[in-house]
């Protein structure tokens, strides 16, 4: 017995065809339609997401300055538990603000720094210690991954739409074909199965 073979008829619904149905050729601008605005879409909003990231991260360079502090304390030696770390332990700091006010809260310091040295702290507007801004390479991965994900994920919001509409056209597709069917079966006064 010889093994049958299968063609696949690639863009069936773009050419003449007797037993092509407007479902089909509805489904096929439907499909491609979506393919485009996936892209479009997702171009548009990783392009938006990484403005976004870029904007957030000049704002944090603008708000955030590094002051000199002065330890109150002799800081602690290093935790034994901290040994992969940058080593840096938590010690009491007081710096002048730029509006003349004194400030006080803890930092991260060398370990076993004696009190008095002097260490460098970043803070915002209104004098709070924060994190030091993120660098150049930093910057750049955020602005990247934010915007590549943002894209992916509204492409990918486009194309489930779309798929959910031709599986809606797939199931009208086999209605339609299910109800010729009994049309045909019953013409002549029987059923085929």
């Amino acid at each position: 017995m010889e093994a049958s073979e299968c063609t696949t008829v690639r863009w069936w619904r773009w050419r003449r065809n007797a037993l092509k149905r407007r479902v089909d050729v509805v489904e096929a601008w439907v499909v491609l339609a979506g393919w485009v605005l996936a892209l479009l879409v997702g171009l548009v909003a990783g392009l938006m997401a990484a403005g976004t990231v870029e904007r957030a991260v000049d704002r944090q360079r603008a708000e955030s300055r590094q002051v000199p502090a002065v330890l109150v304390k002799d800081a602690p030696g290093p935790s034994p538990a901290r040994e992969a770390s940058d080593q840096r332990v938590w010690g009491k700091v007081r710096w002048t603000a730029a509006d003349g006010s004194a400030h006080r809260e803890e930092a991260r310091v060398p370990p076993r720094a004696p009190a008095g040295s002097t260490v460098s702290v970043w803070v915002n507007r209104s004098g709070d210690i924060t994190t030091p801004p993120v660098s150049g390479g930093e910057a750049w991965l955020h602005i990247a991954v934010g915007g590549a994900l943002a894209g992916a994920f509204a492409g990918c919001a486009v194309l489930g739409v779309t798929w959910v509409t031709h599986l809606a056209l797939d199931r009208r597709r086999m209605a339609q074909w299910d109800a010729e069917w009994e049309r045909i079966d019953t013409r002549r006064g029987w059923k085929t199965g």
